[in-house]
């Protein structure tokens, strides 16, 4: 909402509240949806919820973005955000475990960093794969851009603006967030730019 704020324009937000799986049925929403950019956000929830492994991920990214191109958005510029930075499941995959705390919840990982060598997902490998597959699709497919998260809210920023329960950004860090979307994505120049 901040980032449409910014540039002026008109927002359909599909988030699921961290069901966003890479579910058929999302792609042929927005397929469907008259829109004149698209900007997909991926990744941290399949992280959170453990419940995909790197042999599963890459066919569904490519699935999902296949139906999105199906229909009239074959040419609508979209734009591919891997995950902001979350310091817990960096280099740990899932699943995350919620502790309620007298301050309110708190997320940890429960996964161990060495069964990322056997396809399990960190934030990491996510950022890695999401953008060799923008790549490699890009000779057929120009309007497809990649957004590294990390841009948008990278390590320090997570130093100086702390998620208090580990894993959700608060309203100062979704503010930066949205502001730089809009100053990358949307500002002449980028990639979801119409002017």
């Amino acid at each position: 909402m901040v980032a449409a704020r910014a540039a002026g324009v008109q927002l359909t937000n599909l988030g699921l509240a961290g069901q966003a799986m890479l579910d058929p049925f999302t792609a042929r929403t927005i397929r469907s949806a008259q829109a004149d950019v698209i900007s997909l956000k991926l990744g941290i929830n399949i992280t959170n919820g453990d419940t995909m492994r790197l042999r599963t991920f890459i066919p569904a990214v490519h699935g999902f973005l296949d139906t999105i191109r199906e229909g009239p958005h074959a040419e609508t510029p979209l734009l591919l955000v891997s995950p902001l930075h979350c310091a817990i499941q960096e280099t740990r995959p899932g699943p995350l475990q919620m502790e309620l705390l007298e301050s309110g919840p708190r997320f940890s990982s429960m996964g161990d960093s060495r069964e990322v060598a056997s396809g399990k997902l960190t934030l990491q490998v996510i950022r890695r794969t999401l953008r060799e597959i923008v790549q490699a699709r890009r000779t057929e497919d120009p309007q497809l851009h990649f957004l590294d998260g990390l841009e948008l809210f990278g390590e320090p920023d997570e130093a100086e603006l702390p998620m208090p329960d580990q894993l959700h950004p608060d309203t100062a860090a979704q503010q930066r967030i949205g502001t730089r979307f809009a100053n990358v994505a949307l500002a002449p120049g980028g990639p979801l730019n119409l002017e």
